[in-house]
């Protein structure tokens, strides 16, 4: 790994840390501030929907612009909003400092375009899922920090605590130095893209498999507070559990054949989901967050698969189109997930767990077109369309 991504890496391992802190406990603290759970997941989705717009003007930008500079801004931006809502009494300010901090990540299209274009010899997806393994290593010890902290102080605190240790973050990404724009045929840039028939396959299929992952996910704290008695403690230790298994799944999921890496980040989270819906022990809770770490896996896949699809020229934009994607599930998820949660609290797991299933055998479909013979994930993305995350 090369001295830039190195810096890349640690500063999103302490970013990983301030953030696992409160993560965890965003949808519990907003609810002791007086939100539904049908409000939770509108507040969830409208941040959703302020960070879909941003994705792909951002990912444009990364093409033309420094991405070094975009990487410093969306630091201090997110930096300011984590102290906008530890300062934050009411529901109303809270809700905009969280707003602006999902909008602060604008900045996975640059970063992705950065990581990928700095790699050097090693393979998009072994390079993005190494690099983006960084985040979840410091997100390991951030909610067990969280979990002990939250009992003592409340949730409130940790938003400051978290503040001060997105200060050090921010100024790891000072010390990486700028890369060269990419060149393009005047006029042409993007061109290709507008055509590229494979990427506009392959998005929606990501929009399906990432909605069906991620359904069951947001409340998925309420319920186990609610309905098995949960303690904040044990949930801060289940955030580490799933920090842990996203470092686990995306270095050895990177390294498998892409299409079979795709698929069995879908049936990880599949069984992750199955246990939260049936289980009632603590181990077996800790278990479904250690596999549901495949979601974020899956992510990093799929942006490693995108990466094969275009050129260099048009790496940003093509990488905002994907965040895009993703941020659209956030916008539909959340929402969708309150009104089931108020139908019954462990209505999502079960819709959660058919979308899948059918995710799946559609995901099985893509490949067998795509990939007629299964090759090891390296030589894919060498020769063109890496795969799925």
């Amino acid at each position: 790994m090369t001295r830039d991504l190195r810096l890349v890496s640690a500063s999103l391992l302490l970013w990983g840390l301030g953030e696992g802190m409160f993560m965890y406990f965003l949808a519990i603290y907003l609810e002791s501030l007086g939100a539904t759970p049908v409000q939770i997941g509108g507040i969830l989705g409208i941040a959703g929907a302020a960070l879909a717009v941003t994705h792909l003007p951002a990912g444009a930008l990364s093409d033309v612009v420094s991405r070094r500079a975009m990487m410093i801004f969306s630091w201090a931006l997110a930096t300011v909003a984590a102290f906008l809502m530890f300062a934050a009494d009411t529901l109303t300010l809270f809700s905009i400092g969280l707003v602006i901090y999902y909008m602060s990540s604008f900045v996975m299209a640059p970063l992705s375009s950065y990581i990928a274009s700095g790699r050097g010899e090693w393979s998009a997806a072994r390079t993005l899922t190494t690099v983006y393994a960084g985040y979840s290593v410091g997100a390991i010890v951030g909610p067990l920090l969280g979990g002990l902290l939250a009992p003592r102080l409340g949730v409130r605190p940790l938003f400051g605590i978290a503040g001060l240790i997105f200060i050090f973050s921010t100024l790891m990404i000072f010390l990486i130095r700028a890369q060269p724009r990419e060149a393009s045929e005047p006029g042409q840039r993007y061109r290709g893209l507008l055509r590229n028939g494979r990427l506009a396959r392959f998005l929606p299929l990501a929009f399906l498999a990432l909605f069906a992952m991620y359904l069951s996910w947001p409340l998925t704290p309420n319920y186990l507070q609610t309905t098995h008695g949960v303690t904040l403690a044990a949930l801060g230790a289940f955030g580490s559990f799933n920090a842990l298994g996203v470092v686990v799944l995306n270095l050895s999921l990177g390294r498998r054949a892409p299409g079979l890496a795709l698929g069995l980040s879908q049936l990880l989270v599949g069984v992750s989901v199955l246990i939260f819906w049936r289980a009632t022990a603590l181990p077996a809770f800790a278990l479904a967050y250690f596999l549901a770490g495949a979601f974020r896996s899956a992510r990093s896949l799929m942006i490693a698969t995108v990466d094969g699809f275009v050129g260099r020229a048009e790496l940003g934009v093509a990488f905002g189109l994907m965040e895009t994607v993703g941020a659209l599930v956030i916008i539909c998820a959340p929402p969708l997930a309150g009104v089931l949660y108020e139908i019954r609290p462990d209505l999502p797991y079960p819709v959660s767990l058919a979308l899948i299933l059918f995710a799946l055998a559609t995901t099985a479909i893509y490949v067998r077109r795509t990939h007629p013979a299964v090759v090891p994930v390296e030589s894919v993305i060498v020769e063109r369309i890496p795969g799925g995350e």
